[in-house]
């Protein structure tokens, strides 16, 4: 007994030590486990922190939570303004997986829990959740949960959802703690990459509007600044359409005078009441005005099929300090997410600069025209003062001459020279009667501005510039009353060319000879079928019977088709 007692007496204190040792490096492991999550953590947060695309931050934020937590699948939901789901990114979830199960959740059942109470959640059973809604088909099998919220500047951004832990294992209190620390840094992330893309947008529009500026001031034609402006803006904005809609003077009505993107060609040349439209909403609200579907927007009643397929949409009065010039209208096609804030933040802005801009280039067409004038006046009196007290002379020096001659037919052609004489000073005294009728009366620019302004305004919806040729004393031989009805005609002429022809060319011909205003229109499109509409053609016959004129149709050797639209001028004696 005496001999057996040493040895285990010995025995005793190293089963202890063993246990000890044992403790000892379960803390060690412990500790180097903890030591290796915050390493973890802190690279994770620095990786989040170094990106500043939004897109690529978010992908960052998501693939670090799955690994700091060990989890097989995670997602990162993006709250829209509707407090639904705008953007759901997952780690974990094939193509194909994500293509077998169809459309991605919008919020609702566990994951709009999170979004209705923002506290991290944690669960061992999904299915046990009074919220679950369970899976759609083919949806991989999910048991463990973890979920907590991402917040910037107090308010909650959106959601980050971590499920199956790797293992069989359960989220613990130290998962959650790991988890909650990374969203304090993915919304700062978060918050940093969304100011660097609202300055970046804000320098985009600066150098927008600069060269917008920059173009109608160095004399390039308002379309081309205008075409301009709406590209500028909807690359910016990453709208599928644009229109712009200005008003017409003197009137309460807005004219599409330019469109471009999907569907433009329902917006072009169109004319619009303020009730009833977007445009008109905006001008009556005098600001920046949104709406998440325009194609069911209360607001727009007067041809709402234009906007058919269109989704999103803004519109902006283009205003100065003088009152509003029109709208600026960019849409997105339906499905595509609204415009967010920050980036049509700045469109007011933008607009104010286009208006502005239109209307330095109005003013200083203005002062070209006060130019012009003056060198019509000029024109004018050197005619007077000039050419036909010479012409005059000449002609009494031939009638004095005739009593010196004596063959008969040398008298006969010194008398029609006197006669031609006489007529080359009527043409004179007539142009300078159009010369200087802006003083004599004040109806503004004539015939031929209003036919020229005419063709221009219908380039958009024909799709090319048509030929314009005018011969003849448009604005001194033609009354006030016709011109109008040659405009008319014109317009309409023009709009049949654009609506029915599907032509790539035509030509404008307008001229006064012998007492008589010929309007030719010819284009190289498919020709009048014998069963085509005529409404418009029954138009523009009555409109040159009631002026005792004919119009007539024909059809070039080369195809297409001519139109002859014409009227006697009235006796002017």
């Amino acid at each position: 007994m005496n001999a057996e007692e040493p040895a285990l007496s010995e025995t005793v204190p190293r089963l202890r030590l063993d246990v000890l040792l044992e403790e000892l490096q379960a803390q060690i492991r412990v500790v180097r486990d903890t030591r290796g999550r915050l390493h973890g953590l802190l690279e994770a947060v620095l990786s989040v922190g170094r990106e500043l695309d939004l897109s690529q931050v978010l992908r960052h934020i998501t693939e670090a939570a799955v690994v700091l937590v060990d989890a097989q699948y995670g997602a990162l939901g993006v709250i829209g303004p509707d407090q639904r789901l705008a953007q759901f990114l997952t780690v974990g979830v094939s193509d194909a997986e994500h293509a077998q199960i169809g459309a991605l959740p919008a919020g609702h059942g566990l994951l709009g829990e999170l979004i209705s109470h923002p506290q991290p959640l944690r669960l061992r059973e999904l299915s046990e959740h009074p919220a679950s809604y369970g899976f759609p088909p083919h949806h991989p099998p999910m048991r463990s949960f973890l979920g907590v919220p991402v917040s910037v500047r107090g308010v909650v951004f959106g959601n980050l959802y971590l499920t199956q832990k790797r293992g069989g294992a359960q989220f613990d209190a130290e998962d959650e703690a790991v988890l909650s620390t990374l969203a304090v840094a993915a919304g700062v992330a978060i918050d940093n990459a969304r100011l660097y893309a609202e300055v970046q947008v804000r320098e985009r529009w600066l150098a927008a509007g600069a060269e917008l500026t920059s173009g109608l001031l160095s004399g390039a034609p308002e379309t081309t600044v205008l075409e301009l402006m709406l590209n500028r803006a909807r690359d910016i904005t990453s709208a599928d359409l644009g229109v712009v809609d200005l008003l017409t003077p003197g009137t309460q009505e807005l004219r599409g005078v330019l469109a471009l993107g999907e569907g433009a060609t329902l917006h072009r040349g169109v004319r619009l009441p303020r009730e009833g439209t977007l445009t008109g909403a905006a001008l009556a609200a005098g600001q920046l005005i949104v709406t998440a579907d325009v194609a069911s927007d209360p607001r727009v009643t007067y041809l709402p099929e234009r906007w058919k397929g269109m989704g999103p949409a803004v519109a902006v009065p283009l205003s100065t300090s003088d009152g509003a010039r029109g709208v600026l209208v960019l849409a997105r096609t339906a499905g595509r997410t609204p415009f967010a804030p920050e980036e049509i933040a700045p469109l007011p802005g933008f607009a104010g600069q286009a208006a502005l801009a239109l209307e330095l280039a109005d003013r200083r067409k203005a002062a070209e025209q006060v130019s012009l004038l003056e060198d019509r006046d000029r024109i004018a009196r050197d005619l007077h003062d000039l050419a036909i007290q010479r012409l005059f002379a000449t002609g009494m020096t031939l009638q004095s001459a005739k009593r010196f001659v004596e063959h008969p037919e040398a008298t006969e052609r010194i008398s029609r020279a006197v006669d031609d004489l006489d007529t080359t000073i009527k043409i004179i005294r007539s142009t300078i009667f159009g010369l200087r009728a802006h003083d004599a009366t004040a109806v503004g620019p004539g015939l031929r501005a209003h036919a020229s302004q005419t063709a221009e305004e219908a380039i958009p919806a024909l799709g090319f510039t048509p030929s314009l040729r005018m011969e003849g004393l448009l604005d001194t031989d033609v009354p006030h009353t016709m011109a109008d009805e040659v405009v008319a005609v014109l317009s309409e002429a023009l709009a049949n060319v654009a609506r029915h022809a599907h032509a790539s060319s035509a030509e404008i011909v307008l001229i006064v000879r012998k007492e008589r205003l010929t309007l030719t229109i010819t284009d190289d499109g498919v020709g009048i079928g014998a069963g085509g509409p005529r409404s418009g053609l029954r138009n523009l016959s009555e409109r040159a019977q009631n002026l005792d004129g004919d119009l007539t149709l024909a059809v070039p050797a080369e195809g297409g088709t001519l139109l002859r639209w014409a009227v006697p001028l009235p006796d002017r004696r």
